[in-house]
């Protein structure tokens, strides 16, 4: 048996070696940059092109009047900006930061001898200053743009950031390619980040002023009691409800669990002194980013679950992209992901929180987006308004 012990242990720290060694090698052909810098490679067009694609096929459907909305594209990598979609022509110079309404940026100039699907796109050099237009929304001019890293810049940063963060002594062997797999996905997950930061454009577009409030209300991060223990515990129940809301076999299973999420979180709001601006900052950020993050899984969904819905021809070609096969795995990883957010210090939280809430409006509220972006209308009172209309028996 002693021998058995030991062979069995042999073999398998003969086994780490070799993934260990399999791994370094592995890193040895990262890449250090973008292999095209000053122009978009053909894949990272695709990938733009089935963002524009799918969101006019399917972008109304998942919102009414976002997929018919006029918004361009800013993505960039190390060192240039690009303007894709924009709809006049020549672009105003840079782009404006919201909510501070800052200018940054200089002058946009066409790609020469490139297009984008036969159109003219811009680009420009990156502030020597480290400036960027960032995840999230900008203005070009007086239009509201989406704004995301490419793809393949986005893979190379994050494992920078993975190398700086780790000891030392397992930089050269941390298995950076399956970490990058897991984190950002394929193609298919770009697709739909890019619809995340689009809807952002649309908050800008129909409601700016919230939009505006909704991100200033991050300055309450430093005010807000993350550390708590007891109130950990209590966020874990409210997660665990609407864990538990999402996944009942009816809408009247659904609105019961819904109604005891709400007395839930009036208890803790209430317990742990969280009224005025810590609730709002709390309601702020469901609704700016919980919304967004229901319609990157949204127009998933949508994408997977259409009949007769086509892909772009240009990403046909892309090893990366699953044609949006992989949803329901997406789906149970979102959901699962939420109740593991009790104790995680940043609004992250409030994305998961915000896009339950949605996910059960759709289910309890038909109508509910007719309201969504009104003033004043957060998700928590549409929820209440729809549990009150399903006890009203309307």
């Amino acid at each position: 048996m002693k021998r058995v012990v030991i062979f069995i242990s042999s073999g398998l720290a003969a086994l780490l070696i070799i993934l260990i060694m399999a791994s370094a090698l592995s890193n040895i052909g990262l890449p250090a940059h973008s292999q095209t810098v000053d122009r978009l490679s053909q894949p990272e067009k695709a990938r733009l092109t089935e963002f524009f694609h799918v969101r006019q096929t399917l972008g109304s459907a998942v919102w009414p009047g976002w997929g018919d909305a006029g918004i361009p594209l800013v993505v960039y990598n190390e060192t240039y900006a690009f303007l894709v979609g924009y709809p006049g022509s020549p672009p105003p110079d840079g782009w404006v930061k919201a909510p501070q309404n800052k200018q940054q940026g200089g002058p946009w100039k066409p790609v020469s001898g490139d297009t984008f699907n036969g159109q003219v796109y811009y680009r420009q050099h990156l502030p020597a200053s480290g400036e960027t237009p960032q995840a999230f929304t900008v203005r070009v001019g007086t239009t509201w743009a989406a704004s995301l890293t490419t793809k393949e810049w986005m893979t190379i940063s994050l494992t920078n950031q993975l190398r700086q963060d780790l000891p030392a002594p397992l930089r050269p062997i941390f298995p950076y390619r399956l970490a990058i797999c897991l984190l950002i996905g394929g193609s298919d997950l770009y697709v739909t980040m890019l619809a995340h930061e689009s809807f952002h454009a649309y908050q800008g577009i129909v409601a700016p002023e919230r939009l505006a409030a909704a991100e200033t209300a991050v300055r309450q991060e430093n005010n807000y009691p993350w550390d708590d223990a007891d109130l950990q515990a209590a966020w874990q129940t409210e997660l665990d409800l609407l864990q538990a809301a999402l996944a009942a076999d009816s809408e009247g299973e659904t609105a019961v669990i819904a109604q005891q999420f709400l007395q839930q979180r009036q208890q803790r709001r209430q317990e742990f002194g969280l009224e005025g601006a810590l609730a709002d900052y709390e309601r702020q950020r469901e609704w700016l980013e919980g919304l967004a993050k229901y319609v990157e899984l949204e127009i998933w969904r949508r994408a997977a679950a259409t009949p007769g819905y086509e892909p772009a021809a240009a990403l046909a070609g892309d090893p990366d992209f699953a044609r949006y096969a992989g949803f329901e795995k997406r789906w149970a990883q979102e959901a699962a992901q939420m109740g593991r957010m009790a104790g995680d210090e940043g609004d992250g939280r409030f994305y998961y929180s915000g896009m339950a809430q949605a996910v059960l409006l759709d289910r309890l509220l038909p109508d509910w987006k007719e309201q969504a972006l009104a003033d004043d209308v957060f998700l928590e009172d549409l929820l209440e308004t729809a549990v009150a209309e399903r006890q009203s028996g309307r």
